[in-house]
C-alpha cells in the first residue's frame, strides 16, 4: 500500500518540463506584431489548437508577426509563428487528471488560487491564464501592436484594457449552450451541482464579453446566439468564419470505401456532441444491414458514450481512432462512405467542412450553425433534427443505399466549401477586423467570404488510436 501511495505521488508530480521561447519571424513591411492568446493550446482535438494554429500560419503568410502564448498542452504552430509559453499547474493533465501538485510547485499566488479552484469542483484555468498572460504582456508593451484572445475571456482581459492594449477576441460561441445541455443531461441533484459549480467560470466570461470592445465569432448563429445568451451589443460583434485545408481535405479516388462505414468526429465526450443519438441510430441500422462506426476522438472509459456502447451492443463494430494526423483522417474520410454530424448544438463545424472538402456525403442536424455552415437540404448534406436517433438512422439509411446520392452530395459539398471556407479567408478576414480595430472603426457587418483560390497549410494532429 506505502509503494502504490509513492508511486501515485510520483506519477502527480513527475517533471513536465516547460519548452522555451521562440521568437517570431519579424513583420512585413506595414504587417501588425499580433500576440495571440489561447490558454489551452491542445493540438490533438478541439476547435481552439486547430484554429490557432491554422489561423496564425495564414496570418504570418499575410506579411503579420505572430506570438503565441499558449497553456498546457501546448500548441504545435508552423515555422514562422512565435511562442511564449505560459505554464499552469497543469491539473487535468495525464494520467492524473484533477491530480494535487507538491506544495513546491506553488509559487504564486495565481497557483494558489488555481489550486483552490480546482479544489472546490470549479474550472480555474480561463482565470489564471489571463491573468499570467497580462503579467508577461505588461513587460513587453512594445513589442506588440495588438492582443488577440482565443475566447479566455479571463478577467485578466480587463486588465489588459486598463494597460491600454487593443484587444480582440474570437469567441467560438457562447459556453452557456454547453452549460444548459449538460444540465439537461444530469442524472441526480449531486451531479446537477457539480455541472454548475464547473460552469462557474462562466459568469466571469459573460462579464468579460460585455467589456471587450470587439469580438470576432464564427457565424451568424454564434452571433445571435452570444448576444441572445450573453447579452453583447451585436454591433461589436463581426462574423470571420472558420476554414479547411483543402489541399490536404480532398478527394482520394484512388481509396475504396468500406461499404456501410459511417465516419463522426468528435472532440469530446459530452451531451453536446449527440453520439450517444447517432449510437441509438447505428443500432437501428445495424438490424437493417451492415454497418460500421468509426469515432475520431477519444470516449472516455467510462464516459455516457462507452456505457451507450455496451448497452447498444455496439463495440464488435465501433473503433475509435486519434493520434492521427490530418492526412490520415482525410483517409479515414476517404475510406468512409457517409459523415454525419450529430451534434445538439455547434457554432460551427470544423468536421462538417472537413467531410465536405474530402468530397464524402454528408449526414448533418439543424443545431445551432450547421444549416448555415452546410448548406441547404438534400443540395449539399442532408439535414435532421438534432437529439432524433429515427430521423438519423433514417437519413443515413438513404445515403448508404444511394451511391448517385452519395456522389452528388458529395460534389455539391466540396464545391461550398472551396467557395467559402478557407484558412486564408479567416486570415483575411481577421487581420480586416485588427485593422479596423486600430484604427478606430466598427466592427465588421457582415461575413467576411472565402476568396476563389484557397491555399493550404501544414497538418494538424489529432488523438490515438486505440478501442473505445
Amino acid at each position: 500500500m506505502r509503494e502504490r501511495r509513492r508511486t501515485t505521488r510520483a506519477a502527480r508530480n513527475l517533471d513536465h518540463p516547460v519548452p522555451g521561447r521562440i521568437a517570431p519571424a519579424p513583420p512585413a513591411p506595414g504587417g501588425l506584431r499580433v500576440a495571440f492568446l489561447v490558454y489551452r493550446g491542445n493540438p490533438h482535438c478541439g476547435g481552439q489548437g486547430v484554429y490557432t494554429r491554422h489561423l496564425t500560419r495564414e496570418l504570418v503568410a499575410l506579411g503579420h508577426s505572430v506570438e503565441v502564448f499558449a497553456g498546457q498542452p501546448w500548441p504545435v504552430l508552423d515555422a514562422g509563428v512565435g511562442f511564449t509559453p505560459v505554464p499552469s499547474l497543469d491539473l487535468y493533465r495525464e494520467p492524473d487528471p484533477f491530480r494535487v501538485p507538491a506544495l513546491s510547485e506553488l509559487t504564486s499566488w495565481t497557483d494558489v488560487l488555481e489550486l483552490a479552484v480546482m479544489c472546490t469542483a470549479g474550472f480555474p484555468e480561463p482565470w489564471t491564464f489571463s491573468l499570467r498572460a497580462r503579467a508577461l504582456l505588461a513587460a513587453r508593451r512594445d513589442e506588440f501592436d495588438l492582443v488577440h484572445d482565443n475566447q479566455c475571456l479571463g478577467t485578466g482581459m480587463l486588465g489588459m484594457l486598463d494597460d491600454g492594449w487593443p484587444l480582440l477576441t474570437t469567441l467560438h460561441h457562447p459556453i452557456t449552450v454547453d452549460r444548459d445541455l449538460a444540465l439537461d443531461h444530469a442524472t441526480s441533484p449531486w451531479q446537477r451541482w457539480t455541472t454548475r459549480r464547473w460552469f462557474g467560470f462562466l459568469r466571469m466570461q459573460v462579464r468579460v464579453a460585455r467589456a471587450l470592445p470587439r469580438i470576432v465569432t464564427v457565424s451568424e448563429s454564434s452571433r445571435g446566439d452570444i448576444a441572445a445568451q450573453m447579452h453583447v451589443d451585436p454591433a461589436r460583434m463581426a462574423v470571420v468564419p472558420v476554414g479547411v485545408d483543402h489541399t490536404v481535405f480532398r478527394p482520394r479516388p484512388e481509396v475504396v470505401p468500406v461499404p456501410g462505414r459511417i465516419m463522426v468526429t468528435s472532440s469530446s465526450d459530452v451531451p453536446m456532441k449527440g453520439l450517444v443519438p447517432l449510437l441509438e441510430a447505428v443500432a437501428t441500422l445495424r438490424a437493417e444491414r451492415d454497418v460500421e462506426l468509426v469515432v475520431i476522438g477519444n470516449p472516455r472509459p467510462d464516459g455516457r458514450v462507452a456505457r451507450a456502447i455496451d448497452r447498444l451492443g455496439l463495440a464488435p463494430i465501433v473503433r475509435c481512432v486519434s493520434g492521427i494526423s490530418d492526412d490520415e483522417l482525410a483517409l479515414e474520410y476517404a475510406r468512409s462512405e457517409v459523415a454525419v454530424v450529430p451534434s445538439l448544438y455547434e457554432g460551427f463545424s470544423l468536421p462538417a467542412i472537413e467531410a465536405m472538402a474530402c468530397q464524402v456525403a454528408l449526414v448533418a442536424t439543424t443545431g445551432g450553425a450547421l444549416p448555415e455552415v452546410v448548406g441547404t437540404h438534400e443540395e449539399t448534406a442532408l439535414l435532421v433534427p438534432p437529439n432524433d436517433p429515427g430521423a438519423l438512422a433514417a437519413a443515413l439509411g438513404r445515403v448508404l443505399e444511394d451511391p448517385a446520392l452519395r456522389a452528388r452530395l458529395g460534389a455539391a459539398g466540396r464545391e461550398r466549401v472551396l467557395g467559402r471556407f478557407t484558412w486564408q479567408a479567416t486570415a483575411q478576414g481577421t487581420a480586416a477586423e485588427y485593422r479596423a480595430m486600430m484604427a478606430g472603426r466598427p466592427a465588421g457587418l457582415g461575413v467576411h467570404r472565402a476568396p476563389a483560390a484557397p491555399v493550404g497549410g501544414g497538418a494538424a494532429h489529432r488523438e490515438g488510436t486505440e478501442a473505445c
